[in-house]
């Protein structure tokens, strides 16, 4: 189920996997300072018009409308599960596409009647744990629902992800949860969901990438290895070497990213780091990678590896990815890096942007790459009353609105349509996957 003509494809010419989903990179331009990035950026789309029906504000010209919600029958006899957060998109061929979302449930929510075939259930029963993913399969012209079903069960808190050359959704655990009496199995792995796959998959613990806080992933089409986030404000950068490129369950290496001298990049006490100069990166192996203690981070950074503020969203452009640090920056609203990795010589990590005031720009969460070479970044505040954006970052490291959000929930799962015509994005809670067009800015 892993798309054969895909795998070869990406195994033979890996540098071209991407082309059909990311059409422009986000090439560096001059860099904006940390404050100034808000006013450079206004203007892009235009001001942002109310939403009768109250759910998000758009720029003139965009619209929206919603293909899943809460509740919804799906094929399967189960129903739309709440929580809809990371989400990828892939060409099935034959005119269809697919969304691959999925559902940060805890063991104690409502699963939508999910059945069937489970990496963890319910204490001892035969209840499949309420995390995991379903698929929405899509008409690519019309964007009329096909079909919508289950297609991993089992698991905790399913975040983020990220999509692979290869045509499958890592699905990340952001839990570390070990038996309890409620569970059975250790949990904070990541899974593979391949987007072609009919129902629920056989859930299988890629257990070499880590047990961690997991939050995001990305592929370098390049050379198969797969960057990881961590959700913890004392987080590490990982990445996978696996054996054998786009087989990730065969096993690999599990590394953590460290710049010489640099402790760490969060600015919360000093001027860790500055906007838009690059630093040369090293990666360490890391053994015992299950960690049943969950000192992963802890044994990393003893060792050298640099620290971040709650790594989440992270997304492959052309030869660079960007991820984003929630609570990172001296105001702590929130960082985004980019990591461009060498094929020779040393990798470059620089901070791309850095929020200076909660107007601006506040607890980027999810991002993804646009075809125009623009960030599109899903704010996810923890304030009491929350008022939650889209934010588009332009190549130049600008900031400006895109999208509000009037429901009290985060905007999550932000992805593009393979032609790069539709931007998908979930609301968090009550679950509604969104479709958003419109003139898309060159």
């Amino acid at each position: 189920m892993m798309i054969p003509h895909n795998r070869r494809r990406f195994l033979g010419s890996t540098a071209t996997a991407f082309a059909g989903l990311l059409a422009a990179s986000c090439a560096p331009a001059a860099r904006m300072t940390a404050g100034a990035g808000r006013a450079a950026g206004s203007g892009v789309v235009g001001p942002l018009k109310k939403d009768p029906a109250g759910v998000l504000d758009l720029p003139p010209g965009f619209s929206y409308r919603v293909i899943s919600r809460l509740g919804d029958a799906m094929a399967d006899g189960g129903t739309v599960p709440d929580n809809a957060d990371g989400m990828g998109c892939f060409d099935l061929g034959n005119g269809e596409i697919a969304l691959v979302r999925n559902h940060e449930l805890r063991p104690e929510q409502d699963g939508g009647g999910v059945a069937g075939p489970a990496y963890d259930t319910v204490a001892r029963s035969l209840v499949p744990l309420p995390g995991g993913t379903t698929t929405i399969v899509l008409d690519a012209a019309t964007l009329e629902v096909k079909r919508e079903y289950r297609s991993l069960a089992g698991t905790i808190r399913n975040c983020a992800g990220g999509i692979t050359p290869w045509g499958s959704w890592l699905s990340c655990e952001e839990d570390t949860r070990t038996p309890n009496g409620r569970i059975n199995k250790e949990h904070g792995y990541v899974f593979e969901v391949p987007a072609a796959a009919p129902g629920l998959v056989d859930p299988v613990p890629l257990k070499a990438m880590g047990r961690f806080n997991h939050e995001a992933a990305c592929v370098d089409p390049a050379t198969g290895i797969v960057y990881l986030t961590e959700d913890r404000d004392d987080s590490l950068l990982y990445r996978f070497l696996p054996e054998h490129p786009g087989e990730l369950a065969r096993g690999g290496t599990l590394q953590a990213l460290v710049i010489d001298g640099m402790a760490e990049t969060r600015n919360w006490t000093g001027a860790d780091i500055a906007v838009g100069v690059p630093a040369a990166a090293r990666w360490i192996t890391l053994d015992d990678v299950e960690a049943p203690e969950d000192d992963l981070r802890h044994r990393g950074a003893a060792m050298g590896a640099t620290l971040f503020a709650r790594g989440e969203g992270i997304w492959m452009g052309e030869g660079e990815m960007y991820f984003c640090c929630t609570s990172g920056g001296a105001a702590r609203e929130g960082q985004i890096f980019r990591l461009k990795p060498a094929l020779h010589g040393a990798d470059m990590l620089d901070l791309f942007y850095e929020s200076a005031d909660i107007a601006e720009y506040s607890f980027g969460d999810n991002l993804t790459v646009a075809p125009n070479g623009h960030l599109i970044v899903c704010e996810d505040q923890y304030t009491e009353v929350v008022d939650n954006h889209l934010r588009g970052i332009t190549p130049q490291g600008a900031a400006y609105d895109f999208g509000r959000l009037t429901m009290q929930t985060e905007p999550a799962g932000a992805c593009f349509s393979p032609d790069g015509r539709t931007l998908f994005v979930n609301a968090y809670s009550p679950t509604m996957t969104l479709a958003i067009t419109g003139p898309w800015p060159a």
